[in-house]
């Protein structure tokens, strides 16, 4: 067993812990360190055997795969994203350029460059569409103004709730002219060409919805984030992991796995500690839900409890995000042997709107896939090679109903029948076929392959539908004001993707926000003058 964790059946420890908290993400990761630089000792618990969330890796077969960080942005130069990153590790996380380009969008045989820089992401496109030219010019500057925007926004979960209410409509204000409307009805106003305009939004698979349905605040925090390039972790998605825990465990903290937690307890409108799936009872003064508002209120929280709170009628209209399908491919040659790139691609049907392609394909009017997106970790990783040598990977992800798969949602892990196995395997060809004419070269060389489907994500990260970004990030996901740390129990806080936005950026920003309101202090302000002070 990793020294960094241990395993919940050998847990006998007698300490005291001052925060439990609910899920090992990065959220999870981000907080134990922020709290245990201020030394408290944090208990995390988690209920896959791994820990990591959606940051961690897995191996089969001598080839190694990440499951939920493909590529992360803001972290090429001492950004706030890069010095808290920094902050929260033990020793700093060593991150790979993907180049010049990092996304490349395909729409049947044309294809299209996501390069690396606001100047020449602008360049680039005004160069393709030079009669839109003023109004690429106004998109770039609007997302730039985004991020100003949002930080009132966010300043507001944090600030005490008779501030709020005092301030909180006017904080919100200018984030939510935007946030309340949806992308297309933003980039409608800038762009007259439909086909520039899904060329922007070519990146809607990073938060679930096409431009019609997603809010415009998520698309632009998303095509913003990677403005400046997208970069990879040298040594794979584990180093969240192996860069963050030794910060817990050396102030004394603990982090198990195969830790299901079945109930938060809750006394006199207190949280006063979890109940265990065997029934043991942990206690602690704060308890930390990383796990998702549906989970915490839905799940972890007594019927009673959730009745009294009237949590059901305050969480109407708040919505699960998509499922997804993973296709895991290992390769016994080099990225360099196959010529294999860094850039991801977004692979989508040959019309320019993705309104239309999603919904076709849910009535089953097309079996074209909406979008298809595949990411080299082999070729991103400068170390790759290193620890396996002679060999990359390849992941290949299609959003996809739930219910495709849900006659088999009881079924056991390994042991779901042979319909299911055929299922996955046709699944598993039709995103081949994907791979193969865009890179060609890569046929016949396949040594092993692995489909995970929603069933996987259910399984294994406790989602209810599979679902790969937590709620929905609709126009109605901004305007709710229950997406606070703050929750209506005294003692129990929220982080994670909910609280902020999907991506291993939202669940990190969303920890410092959830620090910042139990400690009621600035921690974005105090964590970047600890950086630059070298503490």
């Amino acid at each position: 067993m990793n020294k960094l964790f241990s395993s919940y059946k050998n847990f006998k420890s007698d300490k005291t812990f001052d925060t439990i908290i609910i899920g090992s993400g990065i959220s999870g990761l981000a907080l134990g360190s922020i709290l245990s630089k201020e030394r408290q000792r944090v208990l995390l618990l988690e209920q896959h055997y791994t820990p990591g969330g959606m940051t961690h890796t897995f191996k089969r077969n001598e080839y190694e795969w990440d499951v939920g960080v493909h590529y992360v942005g803001e972290v090429g130069s001492p950004t706030m994203i890069k010095k808290v990153y920094d902050y929260v590790c033990d020793t700093p996380i060593e991150w790979a350029d993907m180049g010049e380009v990092y996304d490349c969008a395909y729409f049947g045989n044309e294809r299209f460059e996501f390069r690396k820089g606001r100047k020449q992401f602008t360049e680039y496109f005004s160069k393709l569409f030079p009669e839109e030219k003023k109004g690429i010019e106004k998109y770039v500057e609007l997302l730039m103004a985004m991020e100003k925007y949002g930080m009132g926004y966010y300043a507001e979960k944090v600030v005490p709730g008779f501030i709020s209410k005092l301030l909180g409509k006017l904080m919100r204000r200018k984030y939510l002219t935007y946030a309340g409307r949806t992308t297309k009805s933003v980039l409608d106003e800038l762009f007259t060409s439909d086909k520039l305009k899904a060329i922007l939004t070519s990146q809607y698979g990073d938060m679930g919805l096409p431009p019609a349905i997603c809010s415009f605040a998520m698309h632009a925090g998303v095509t913003r984030h990677y403005l400046e390039g997208g970069y990879y972790p040298v040594g794979g998605s584990a180093m969240f992991f192996e860069k963050i825990a030794p910060v817990i465990k050396k102030a004394g903290g603990e982090i198990l796995v195969r830790a299901e937690v079945s109930e938060i307890l809750v006394e006199n409108g207190r949280a006063t500690g979890v109940k265990m799936s065997d029934g043991k009872i942990i206690l602690a003064k704060t308890i930390i839900s990383t796990v998702g508002l549906d989970i915490t209120y839905r799940k972890l929280l007594p019927l009673k409890v959730q009745q009294e709170l009237g949590l059901p009628e305050k969480m109407k209209g708040l919505t699960n995000s998509i499922s997804y399908c993973c296709l895991y491919l290992g390769l016994k040659n080099t990225a360099a042997e196959l010529n294999i790139p860094k850039s991801n691609f977004w692979i989508f049907p040959e019309r320019y709107d993705h309104d239309k392609n999603m919904d076709d394909y849910k009535k089953g009017i097309t079996k074209d896939l909406p979008v298809v997106y595949i990411s080299f970790p082999g070729a991103k990783d400068p170390d790759f090679e290193k620890r396996y040598p002679g060999k990359c990977t390849i992941e290949i992800i299609a959003l996809v109903d739930y219910d495709i798969f849900k006659p088999w949602e009881n079924e056991k892990w390994r042991h779901r029948g042979e319909e299911y196995d055929k299922r996955k395997e046709a699944f598993s060809n039709n995103l081949l076929a994907y791979l193969y004419k865009y890179l060609p070269q890569i046929k016949g060389k396949i040594d092993y392959w692995e489909l995970s489907t929603p069933l996987s994500a259910k399984h294994f990260g406790a989602h209810p539908r599979g679902e790969l970004y937590g709620l929905d990030h609709t126009t109605d996901r901004f305007n709710n004001t229950m997406l606070k740390p703050e929750t209506p129990i005294k003692g129990l806080y929220l982080a994670g993707q909910d609280i902020v936005t999907a991506g291993v950026a939202g669940g990190l920003m969303s920890a410092v926000i959830c620090v910042s309101h139990i400690k009621k202090g600035d921690y974005v302000r105090k964590i970047i003058k600890r950086v630059d002070r070298g503490l």
